[in-house]
């Protein structure tokens, strides 16, 4: 299961799994987010634990996988393949997940899911710097044009957001929501480069079950983070009493919060696989691309307001996103063909 051994049919549906897993998180997780939060939740730091609590749900592939490998390889097979170095490169990038699910679930308390996602535009434009610094991603004319216009479309979804702002929410309240789901954008934005940079940096085989080792890794640090949040601001004494007295019944309260763990870790490993895939700068451009579904969702599931703005947003973020995928199906076409001219080439002078 080594990326290098990967047919280029495998990488692909390993690709399209992968951006469903993400599609999932990234639409479901802040609809999820605010049906907690409308409903009667309150506690932040236990939202933001729930962003990544799932992670022990990784240990269902990382067991087949392993199964599977001991078909071919026998009584020698690894369990695991995550090395110290990497383990605790892994972990820091949790930690500032961790700090990253708290700002969101801040800015998701007093925002409408319509402005929340809001967090995607200045994302992807950390995204696309970070990539280009820290792992040197290279630009073509169609990705930086969907950057463009998905960035151009996603601020275009700002231009009425003070007429969003929920009942019971102060002005206050709702700037410092709006400025911690910027801050939240530009630090996760960050994050995605560097996943990728330990992908770049490792001197082994990168294989699908460490790629799902340094997700897992990077959940659990994530999670100890906001657990320490949690004690803190005694979040455990209080979900009982929160799940009582919860508008849509306690049961219900408790098939919210499972469902969101659930949700939230198919965001986290379909991002990491995509970034494995593929890249930082693909990960960022789904996402952002994905954000008019999530806005729409938000106009149906919260009876949120569909303007005008929103409806241009979404024809500029699905621009930028077959501008993106016809600029990968050029440069991919064009590096097959390279790759058979020098094919060619090795034969004739073989011949010779």
């Amino acid at each position: 299961m080594e990326e290098g051994k990967l047919g280029t049919n495998m990488k692909r549906i390993l690709l399209l799994i992968n951006c469903l897993f993400l599609s999932v998180g990234v639409c479901g997780g802040p609809l999820m987010m605010r049906l907690y939060f409308v409903e009667g939740g309150a506690r932040l730091w236990f939202n933001s634990w729930l962003q990544t609590g799932g992670w022990p749900l990784t240990f269902i592939p990382l067991t087949i996988l392993y199964f599977y490998r001991q078909k071919s390889e026998g009584s020698d097979t690894k369990f695991y393949f995550i090395t110290p170095r990497i383990f605790v490169a892994s972990f820091l990038i949790g930690v500032l997940t961790g700090l990253d699910a708290y700002l969101y679930s801040w800015g998701g308390s007093k925002l409408p899911v319509s402005t929340s996602s809001l967090l995607l535009a200045p994302q992807l434009a950390f995204t696309a710097i970070g990539a280009y610094f820290i792992v040197k991603q290279k630009f073509t004319s169609y990705s930086i044009n969907a950057v463009v216009l998905l960035i151009v479309g996603a601020v275009l979804l700002g231009i009425r957001a003070n007429g969003d702002r929920p009942e019971g929410v102060t002005s206050k309240e709702y700037a410092i929501g709006f400025i911690m789901t910027a801050l939240a954008a530009a630090l996760y934005g960050v994050i995605l480069p560097f996943i990728e940079l330990i992908y770049v940096k490792v001197k082994q085989a990168i294989t699908v079950t460490l790629v799902l080792e340094i997700q897992m890794v990077m959940c659990f640090a994530a999670t100890a983070f906001c657990t320490i949040g949690m004690i803190a601001n005694k979040d455990f004494q209080a979900i009982s009493r929160e799940a009582k007295q919860y508008n849509l019944g306690e049961a219900r309260y408790y098939i919210v919060v499972i469902w969101s763990a659930i949700i939230w870790q198919c965001f986290f490993v379909g991002a990491v696989g995509v970034i494995y895939l593929s890249s930082s700068l693909m990960s960022g451009v789904l996402i952002a691309v994905l954000l008019p579904v999530t806005e729409v969702l938000g106009v149906i599931f919260f009876n949120e307001k569909f303007s005008g703005e929103k409806g241009l947003s979404l024809f500029l973020s699905l621009w930028g996103f077959v501008s993106y995928f016809y600029g990968e199906f050029k440069q991919t076409k064009k590096l097959k063909n390279k790759n058979q001219e020098n094919e060619m080439a090795k034969m004739q002078n073989e011949h010779v």
